[in-house]
């Protein structure tokens, strides 16, 4: 299952800082086939600061499905030995230009940063984590079912007209469609 929606107290309890108010609707942009290409160099960067440190390291997120609309933000899944430790990971991020923005021990012990030149969403857990394999599933199943990436961008984009306070409110919004794609695919 995915997360809990958040509410205002818990979106600002995960952010390091202030979160950034959205206060509109979301903006989608069109499938841009340099998105693959972006997450490339991205993951180069991060061999190169994490080197062995790496378990896993996956383009997810909506840019990683060919055909889909998008956020143009490239969310990168990545696990290291143990996100919480983060002494032996943030400060080569960090030295790489990476900026921790989220730190949810709670949820999955998810860290997400910001990258330095680049839009991205840099989701970081440990190994074991249950939603690795959720995201992986997910993107998995929109590459191959023309129907569920239909369904999904449907959804996506009824939801994007809306206006939001937070960008997680979005997120939190396509929980139920993602849960059924999900299930679907593991039925």
């Amino acid at each position: 299952m995915s997360r809990e929606a958040n509410d205002e107290d818990a979106i600002r309890a995960a952010w390091v800082g202030e979160p950034p108010r959205l206060g509109t609707t979301v903006t989608l942009a069109e499938y841009d086939p340099e998105w693959p290409r972006l997450f490339d160099r991205e993951a180069a960067r991060l061999r190169a600061a994490l080197g062995d440190l790496i378990v896993l390291l996956e383009h997810v997120g909506s840019t990683s499905v060919p055909g889909l609309a998008a956020k143009p933000i490239i969310d990168i899944l990545l696990e290291v030995p143990d996100s919480d430790d983060e002494a032996a990971y943030v400060p080569l991020l960090e030295g790489a230009g990476y900026r921790l923005v989220i730190r949810e021990p709670e949820w999955e012990k998810h860290r997400c940063f910001k990258g330095p030149d680049t839009n991205i969403n840099l989701h970081v857990h440990s190994p074991g984590n249950g939603q690795t394999p959720r995201y992986l599933l997910f993107r998995d199943r929109l590459r191959t079912h023309p129907e569920e990436l239909s369904r999904y961008l449907a959804k996506k984009r009824e939801l994007a007209a809306r206006t939001w306070d937070y960008i997680q409110n979005y997120a939190d919004a396509k929980n139920d469609v993602i849960d059924e794609i999900i299930d679907r695919a593991q039925a």
